[in-house]
């Protein structure tokens, strides 16, 4: 059985699940490689217009395999390192997907689970979800996943959740940035279900652009002229057939074209 499924539903939807239920979704090689090749294909793929990143079962993921830990302790440092480097490079892959990723949250996370619903641009959660960093409990730290969760929680939460490991609710994920909704669980598929209404409204190129303009803003270093790259980019948007349809639309007082199968 496959580590991670891959559903495809209707208008560009793609879902890829975690699943592992029976260990919790935790995740070990195996199940990165899966998660990279995944993810890697749907960047090729024109269909895809949004992706969900979603889990089978009762959890979310239960982060690290201790299994899989297990091993790689036995293993040298140099293979640790590639081990490791897979992971970093699979939550990059993650963090810029071309196109919408929202982490479909619902149940428990800890650990790395938390690194890849912080590498999603949005995260909608389950009431009765919880979430922990766990790793210092086991002699480790959340190296990998760092980058993510601290641009999520910010470097103040993070550093209380880095050392204590204590477990949170989703009600406290909203509030730290981790989760951007929390909805009871009779209405959660109905709350997706908007949500991917609204992104379903934005033109598709349009979504790309802003991904990129957020990580080009987010890296860029203290010498570039911020002012002459956002000019940039909107005056190519502005001449692009896609905005020049959406504009035309607006005008029209209709929808634009990429609606047409919504």
């Amino acid at each position: 059985m496959s580590a991670v499924a891959t559903q495809w539903h209707a208008n560009g939807r793609l879902d890829l699940v975690l699943n592992r239920a029976e260990v919790h979704n935790a995740f070990d090689d195996e199940m990165i490689a899966e998660l990279d090749a995944a993810l890697a294909a749907a960047e090729q793929d024109s269909r895809v217009r949004v992706l969900l990143l979603r889990a089978a079962g009762r959890s979310f993921s239960a982060g690290a395999d201790l299994r899989w830990m297990a091993r790689m302790a036995e293993a040298s440092t140099s293979d640790n390192y590639s081990d490791a480097l897979r992971f970093a490079r699979m939550l990059e892959r993650l963090d810029r997907f071309p196109h919408p990723v929202v982490a479909v949250v619902q149940g428990p996370a800890y650990g790395g689970g938390v690194g890849l619903i912080a590498a999603c641009d949005i995260a909608i959660g389950i009431d009765s979800a919880r979430f922990a960093l766990s790793e210092v409990r086991l002699g480790l730290v959340p190296a990998v996943i760092s980058p993510y969760v601290i641009r999520a929680m910010g470097e103040r939460a993070s550093r209380r959740y880095f050392l204590t490991a204590e477990t949170f609710d989703a009600r406290e994920a909203v509030r730290l940035g981790l989760l951007h909704e929390v909805v009871e669980a009779a209405g959660f598929e109905a709350r997706l279900t908007e949500l991917l209404a609204s992104l379903a409204a934005g033109g598709p190129q349009a979504h790309s652009a802003a991904k990129l303009l957020l990580h080009d803003i987010r890296d860029a270093g203290s010498d570039l002229d911020l002012g002459a790259l956002t000019a940039g980019r909107i005056a190519d948007l502005r001449r692009s057939p896609e905005g020049q349809e959406g504009i035309r639309a607006f005008l029209d007082k209709r929808k634009p074209i990429w609606t047409s199968d919504v």
